[in-house]
Order: structure tokens, then sequence, then C-alpha cells
């Protein structure tokens, strides 16, 4: 009997943790993935693997755009933040 990870592995998909891959390389396997599925040809367990390999790829995608996100509202919360100090700094000084 074979694991689900041997079938995406038969099946030409890479069979390492998605955790460790980069957003690049999980959307570039994920592509690959969802390439294969709409060609078809693959019996309903090769295809079962593909699918929950794909899986596995778009929470991987979805945990680096959040990352990113985060990333980006935070630069920019503190981007408010120096400018407001800014505009409180001259305020003060006017006076």
């Amino acid at each position: 009997m074979t694991s689900k990870t041997d079938e995406a592995g038969e099946a030409g998909e890479a069979t390492g943790p998605a955790d460790a891959l980069g957003y690049e390389q999980a959307r570039d396997e994920l592509i690959d993935v969802v390439r294969r599925l709409e060609t078809g040809g693959t019996t309903l367990e090769e295809s079962l693997a593909l699918w929950e390999r794909g899986e596995e790829l778009a929470k991987v995608c979805r945990r680096w755009l959040d990352g990113a996100r985060a990333r980006l509202d935070a630069a920019l919360a503190g981007e408010s933040a120096g400018d407001e100090m800014d505009t409180a700094d001259t305020g003060d000084t006017a006076g």
C-alpha cells in the first residue's frame, strides 16, 4: 500500500514538506498541480494526491501573502505614526 505522499511523488510532484517552501516555489508547484489536474489523464488516487498537495501549497502561499500584508500594514502604520509626530512637533514649535 502506498501513502498519499508516495502517490504525489509518483505523479511527478515534489514530496517535501510544503511549509519549507518559499512563496515562489509553492506558487510554481501549485500552478503545475492545477495544470496537471486540468489536463487529466491521472488515476483517481493520483488526482486525489495532487489535490491534497495543491491544498497544502495554497495554504503555504496564503501564509506568505498574509505575512507580507502584515509587514506592509506595519510599515504603513509606522509611517503614519511618524507623520503624526512630525505634525505635532511642527505645531508645538509654531505656538
